[in-house]
């Protein structure tokens, strides 16, 4: 079970004391707690719900795929957008702003504008960062993938990106994905993929990681990956390579699932199990990057059912979470399906968020906020028992 959160027993009756129809939405919850109507729906906060000591985020919207869109930056122009981002989320991920060929297009230049306003705005919305992403094989700069470099300026390259970048926003980025993506399906790394383990072979990862920890030794470190909800070849590729770092006396601090989930298939049962095996090494685990895709019917809309179905894979996800003692943090990939990234990548499929294009809230955000508010109000129900019972000897 999660370590009790709160420190005082005012906070814990308080706490106690807030509206028992925002009730759980556990996995074994009857499904019209997901669906009915909220009288109070605007007042409902993702953050305010959550335990102490666990932070719900989402994706901050920009780069990427939205470069190509009809629609400015959403992060910088969509005001209605930037005040829910700030009311319901005490963390955030920058989607693209902070990869490779956003913040280092020239090998000599870095850019860190975009970057520097999602941790300002951060700071002002009292929220954590987590940083994404180090090591990838994807979305590099032309002039890396495509220059001829020597192993040594290869390393070099690297070297100084991780120490400039993590170095810059060093004390405001909680956790830093390190090395994403660096395993396929059949849990083989990414050898021809990936620039960095293709030229410099697989040592370069652990120097990643060294390299992020002395840059920022208050950052926690991950490794990050999509296809590892379950006990797979690709999560077994990870454990025993978390095991062999860790062995070395490697700083890697953590292992999180994305979680890019579909309704065309089923939930994966074995994300809980999954992330505890990881817990027990001595990690800190994450969920990073949810999101619940849907064939969508011909008119775009989705059902009733689509709709339930979808928040019983959130709901699942978060409750997979909550019951592993260090898996404090939990990231929804975007929180509207107005600048989602799924239309754009998987043809026919979408409304993957919690929120309708017009920030109308859908049955996966009460499943959310009601488990959070359960989990919250069990944690305060330990804590004044315990203070009960010390206060009685």
């Amino acid at each position: 079970m999660r370590p009790i959160r709160f420190a005082t027993a005012a906070l814990a009756t308080a706490a106690l004391s807030l509206p028992l129809a925002a009730t759980s939405a556990a996995a074994d919850a009857p499904s019209d707690l997901r669906t009915a109507p909220r009288a109070k729906d605007r007042h409902e906060r993702l953050r305010s719900a959550a335990p102490d000591g666990f932070y719900v985020g989402t994706a901050v919207a920009g780069g990427g795929h939205h470069l190509e869109q009809d629609y400015p930056d959403p992060f910088t122009s969509d005001r209605e957008y930037r005040k829910i981002l700030g009311q319901q989320f005490n963390s955030v991920s920058a989607e693209n702003q902070m990869k490779w060929e956003f913040i280092h297009p020239e090998r000599d230049r870095y850019d860190f504008g975009a970057a520097d306003a999602i941790a300002d705005f951060a700071d002002r919305h009292r929220q954590v960062v987590r940083g994404h992403t180090l090591l990838w094989h994807s979305q590099n700069p032309e002039w890396l993938e495509q220059g001829d470099f020597s192993k040594v300026e290869l390393r070099s390259i690297l070297k100084e990106h991780i120490t400039t970048v993590v170095g810059r926003y060093a004390g405001r980025i909680q956790q830093w994905d390190v090395a994403n993506e660096i395993f396929d399906e059949q849990g083989n790394l990414r050898a021809e993929e990936n620039i960095w383990i293709r030229e410099l072979g697989p040592e370069i990862i652990a120097d990643a990681f060294r390299w992020a920890h002395e840059a920022d030794p208050e950052a926690k470190l991950f490794f990050n990956d999509y296809g590892v909800e379950d006990d797979n070849a690709k999560s077994d590729a990870y454990y025993a390579l978390t095991q062999e770092l860790l062995a070395q006396g490697v700083p890697v601090h953590g292992f999180s699932a994305q979680a890019h989930l579909s309704t065309r298939y089923g939930f994966p049962g074995g994300l809980e199990e999954n992330l505890r095996r990881f817990d027990e090494l001595g990690l800190e685990t994450a969920i990073t990057e949810l999101d619940v895709r849907m064939d969508l019917p011909e008119s775009g809309v989705p059902t009733d059912a689509q709709l339930e179905q979808q928040a019983d894979y959130y709901q699942r996800t978060l409750s997979a979470c909550l019951a592993v003692e260090d898996c404090n943090s939990f990231t929804i990939w975007g929180f509207t399906d107005k600048y989602s990234w799924v239309p754009v990548f998987f043809e026919g499929e979408g409304s993957a968020t919690v929120m309708t294009e017009d920030f109308a809230r859908k049955p996966a955000f009460h499943a959310l906020y009601d488990t959070l508010l359960d989990a919250k109000k069990k944690d305060c129900r330990k804590h004044w028992k315990g203070w009960k019972k010390d206060w009685r000897r």
